[in-house]
Protein backbone atom coordinates (compact mmCIF):
# COMPACT_ATOMS: atom_id res chain seq x y z
CA UNK A 1 0.00 0.00 0.00
CA UNK A 2 1.34 3.42 -0.96
CA UNK A 3 0.98 5.84 1.94
CA UNK A 4 2.48 8.90 0.19
CA UNK A 5 2.30 9.65 -3.53
CA UNK A 6 3.87 12.81 -4.94
CA UNK A 7 3.31 13.79 -8.57
CA UNK A 8 5.56 16.54 -9.94
CA UNK A 9 5.41 18.61 -6.76
CA UNK A 10 7.38 21.83 -6.45
CA UNK A 11 7.76 24.64 -3.94
CA UNK A 12 8.67 28.23 -4.76
CA UNK A 13 9.19 30.86 -2.07
CA UNK A 14 8.65 34.52 -2.88
CA UNK A 15 11.15 36.81 -1.14
CA UNK A 16 10.34 40.34 -2.19
CA UNK A 17 10.85 40.39 -5.94
CA UNK A 18 12.97 37.23 -5.87
CA UNK A 19 11.46 33.78 -6.41
CA UNK A 20 13.43 30.86 -4.92
CA UNK A 21 12.55 27.40 -6.23
CA UNK A 22 13.35 25.14 -3.26
CA UNK A 23 11.85 21.98 -4.78
CA UNK A 24 11.39 21.15 -8.45
CA UNK A 25 9.17 18.60 -10.16
CA UNK A 26 9.54 15.84 -7.52
CA UNK A 27 7.72 12.54 -8.02
CA UNK A 28 7.98 9.61 -5.59
CA UNK A 29 5.95 7.09 -3.61
CA UNK A 30 6.38 5.81 -0.06
CA UNK A 31 4.97 2.42 0.91
CA UNK A 32 3.30 1.96 4.28
CA UNK A 33 5.50 0.36 6.94
CA UNK A 34 8.83 1.33 5.38
CA UNK A 35 11.77 3.43 6.57
CA UNK A 36 12.63 6.04 3.96
CA UNK A 37 15.44 8.57 3.96
CA UNK A 38 15.87 11.73 1.91
CA UNK A 39 19.56 12.63 1.78
CA UNK A 40 21.47 15.59 0.45
CA UNK A 41 23.65 18.53 1.50
CA UNK A 42 22.39 21.50 3.51
CA UNK A 43 20.12 23.66 1.39
CA UNK A 44 19.29 20.86 -1.04
CA UNK A 45 15.56 20.90 -0.26
CA UNK A 46 15.29 18.09 2.31
CA UNK A 47 13.54 20.12 4.98
CA UNK A 48 11.23 21.73 2.42
CA UNK A 49 10.20 18.28 1.24
CA UNK A 50 9.63 17.06 4.79
CA UNK A 51 7.51 20.14 5.55
CA UNK A 52 5.34 19.38 2.53
CA UNK A 53 4.88 15.72 3.50
CA UNK A 54 4.14 16.87 7.06
CA UNK A 55 1.43 19.28 5.84
CA UNK A 56 3.30 22.17 7.46
CA UNK A 57 3.48 23.79 4.04
CA UNK A 58 1.77 23.30 0.68
CA UNK A 59 3.35 22.67 -2.73
CA UNK A 60 3.02 25.49 -5.22
CA UNK A 61 2.65 22.94 -8.01
CA UNK A 62 1.85 19.27 -8.46
CA UNK A 63 -0.21 16.85 -6.37
CA UNK A 64 0.68 15.35 -2.98
CA UNK A 65 -1.51 12.55 -1.66
CA UNK A 66 -1.07 11.23 1.90
CA UNK A 67 -3.13 8.32 3.28
CA UNK A 68 -5.56 8.75 0.41
CA UNK A 69 -6.05 12.49 1.02
CA UNK A 70 -4.98 15.17 -1.47
CA UNK A 71 -2.92 17.26 0.96
CA UNK A 72 -2.34 19.90 -1.74
CA UNK A 73 -5.98 21.01 -1.35
CA UNK A 74 -6.21 21.23 2.45
CA UNK A 75 -6.66 24.64 4.07
CA UNK A 76 -4.83 25.61 7.26
CA UNK A 77 -7.45 24.20 9.63
CA UNK A 78 -7.84 21.00 7.64
CA UNK A 79 -4.06 20.57 7.52
CA UNK A 80 -3.83 20.89 11.32
CA UNK A 81 -6.61 18.34 11.81
CA UNK A 82 -4.97 15.98 9.32
CA UNK A 83 -1.58 16.26 11.09
CA UNK A 84 -3.18 15.51 14.43
CA UNK A 85 -4.94 12.45 13.10
CA UNK A 86 -2.23 10.94 10.94
CA UNK A 87 1.28 12.32 11.55
CA UNK A 88 3.99 12.33 14.20
CA UNK A 89 7.12 14.50 14.29
CA UNK A 90 10.64 14.01 15.70
CA UNK A 91 13.06 16.95 15.68
CA UNK A 92 16.85 17.16 15.96
CA UNK A 93 16.59 19.55 18.93
CA UNK A 94 13.94 17.37 20.59
CA UNK A 95 11.37 20.22 21.03
CA UNK A 96 10.32 19.03 24.49
CA UNK A 97 8.35 21.47 26.65
CA UNK A 98 10.78 22.44 29.44
CA UNK A 99 8.12 23.02 32.13
CA UNK A 100 6.51 19.61 31.57
CA UNK A 101 7.79 16.31 32.95
CA UNK A 102 8.76 13.40 30.70
CA UNK A 103 5.31 11.89 31.30
CA UNK A 104 3.52 15.17 30.56
CA UNK A 105 5.51 15.74 27.36
CA UNK A 106 4.41 12.36 26.00
CA UNK A 107 0.84 12.93 27.18
CA UNK A 108 0.63 16.41 25.63
CA UNK A 109 -0.57 15.42 22.10
CA UNK A 110 -3.32 13.26 23.59
CA UNK A 111 -4.70 16.30 25.40
CA UNK A 112 -4.08 19.04 22.86
CA UNK A 113 -4.69 17.11 19.63
CA UNK A 114 -6.91 14.15 20.45
CA UNK A 115 -8.72 15.13 23.69
CA UNK A 116 -8.22 11.53 24.85
CA UNK A 117 -9.92 10.49 28.14
CA UNK A 118 -7.65 10.39 31.22
CA UNK A 119 -7.65 6.61 31.70
CA UNK A 120 -6.79 5.95 28.08
CA UNK A 121 -4.04 8.59 28.23
CA UNK A 122 -2.52 6.89 31.25
CA UNK A 123 -2.49 3.53 29.45
CA UNK A 124 -1.04 4.88 26.19
CA UNK A 125 1.65 7.01 27.83
CA UNK A 126 2.64 4.18 30.15
CA UNK A 127 3.01 1.76 27.24
CA UNK A 128 5.15 4.15 25.19
CA UNK A 129 7.42 5.13 28.09
CA UNK A 130 8.00 1.46 28.80
CA UNK A 131 8.69 0.77 25.12
CA UNK A 132 11.37 3.49 24.98
CA UNK A 133 12.73 2.46 28.41
CA UNK A 134 11.93 5.77 30.09
CA UNK A 135 9.35 4.68 32.67
CA UNK A 136 11.76 5.26 35.53
CA UNK A 137 12.39 8.84 34.33
CA UNK A 138 8.74 9.85 33.94
CA UNK A 139 8.75 12.46 36.73
CA UNK A 140 11.91 14.21 35.55
CA UNK A 141 12.04 17.41 33.50
CA UNK A 142 13.88 17.70 30.16
CA UNK A 143 16.87 19.52 31.72
CA UNK A 144 17.38 16.57 34.07
CA UNK A 145 17.92 13.92 31.38
CA UNK A 146 20.54 13.29 28.67
CA UNK A 147 20.26 14.05 24.94
CA UNK A 148 19.63 10.41 24.11
CA UNK A 149 16.92 10.21 26.75
CA UNK A 150 15.32 13.38 25.38
CA UNK A 151 15.17 11.81 21.93
CA UNK A 152 13.58 8.69 23.44
CA UNK A 153 10.90 10.91 24.96
CA UNK A 154 10.45 12.68 21.62
CA UNK A 155 9.95 9.31 19.90
CA UNK A 156 7.37 8.28 22.49
CA UNK A 157 5.56 11.60 22.04
CA UNK A 158 5.55 11.20 18.25
CA UNK A 159 4.13 7.68 18.48
CA UNK A 160 1.62 8.07 21.32
CA UNK A 161 -1.20 9.01 18.91
CA UNK A 162 -0.38 5.91 16.80
CA UNK A 163 0.24 7.92 13.61
CA UNK A 164 0.37 6.37 10.15
CA UNK A 165 3.48 8.39 9.30
CA UNK A 166 6.37 9.68 11.46
CA UNK A 167 8.60 12.44 10.06
CA UNK A 168 12.08 12.95 11.52
CA UNK A 169 14.26 15.93 10.55
CA UNK A 170 17.92 15.10 11.30
CA UNK A 171 16.93 13.08 14.41
CA UNK A 172 20.49 12.02 15.29
CA UNK A 173 22.26 15.32 14.58
CA UNK A 174 22.74 16.25 18.24
CA UNK A 175 23.61 12.76 19.48
CA UNK A 176 26.91 10.94 19.87
CA UNK A 177 27.70 7.91 17.69
CA UNK A 178 26.65 5.24 20.22
CA UNK A 179 23.44 7.00 21.23
CA UNK A 180 22.50 7.63 17.59
CA UNK A 181 22.66 3.91 16.81
CA UNK A 182 20.61 3.18 19.93
CA UNK A 183 17.94 5.65 18.81
CA UNK A 184 17.88 4.18 15.29
CA UNK A 185 17.43 0.67 16.69
CA UNK A 186 14.61 1.94 18.87
CA UNK A 187 12.84 3.56 15.93
CA UNK A 188 13.10 0.35 13.89
CA UNK A 189 11.70 -1.60 16.84
CA UNK A 190 8.78 0.80 17.19
CA UNK A 191 8.13 0.67 13.46
CA UNK A 192 7.89 -3.11 13.64
CA UNK A 193 5.62 -3.05 16.69
CA UNK A 194 3.28 -0.20 15.70
CA UNK A 195 3.51 -0.55 11.88
CA UNK A 196 4.17 3.16 11.46
CA UNK A 197 6.07 4.51 8.46
CA UNK A 198 9.23 6.55 9.15
CA UNK A 199 10.54 9.24 6.79
CA UNK A 200 13.88 10.87 7.59
CA UNK A 201 15.59 13.98 6.32
CA UNK A 202 19.31 13.50 6.91
CA UNK A 203 22.88 13.41 5.74
CA UNK A 204 23.86 11.03 8.56
CA UNK A 205 25.29 7.80 7.05
CA UNK A 206 24.02 5.82 10.05
CA UNK A 207 20.42 6.60 9.11
CA UNK A 208 21.09 6.06 5.43
CA UNK A 209 22.40 2.60 6.22
CA UNK A 210 19.23 1.64 8.10
CA UNK A 211 16.73 3.00 5.55
CA UNK A 212 15.00 0.59 3.20
CA UNK A 213 14.60 3.24 0.50
CA UNK A 214 16.93 6.22 0.01
CA UNK A 215 16.14 9.24 -2.17
CA UNK A 216 18.93 11.65 -3.08
CA UNK A 217 18.09 15.34 -3.44
CA UNK A 218 20.36 18.04 -4.84
CA UNK A 219 19.48 21.67 -5.56
CA UNK A 220 15.78 20.92 -5.15
CA UNK A 221 15.81 17.97 -7.56
CA UNK A 222 15.39 14.30 -6.75
CA UNK A 223 18.40 12.77 -8.48
CA UNK A 224 18.28 9.14 -7.41
CA UNK A 225 16.46 6.33 -5.62
CA UNK A 226 18.16 3.37 -4.00
CA UNK A 227 16.64 0.27 -2.44
CA UNK A 228 18.52 -1.32 0.43
CA UNK A 229 21.12 -3.61 -1.11
CA UNK A 230 20.19 -2.50 -4.61
CA UNK A 231 21.32 -0.15 -7.32
CA UNK A 232 20.63 3.55 -7.55
CA UNK A 233 18.02 4.47 -10.13
CA UNK A 234 18.44 7.98 -11.52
Amino acid sequence: MQLVVAENIGKTYETGKVAVQALKNASFAIDAGTIVSFIGPSGSGKTTLLNLIGCLDKPTEGKLEIAGVNASLLNRKESAEFRGGNLGFIFQDFNLVPILTVYENVEYPLIMVRNTPAEERKKLVGELLEAVEMSDQSDKFPDQISGGQKQRVAIARALVTKPKLVLADEPTANLDHKTAYMILSLMKKMRDELLSTFVFSTHDPKIVGEAEVVYTIEDGLLTGRQLKGGEINA
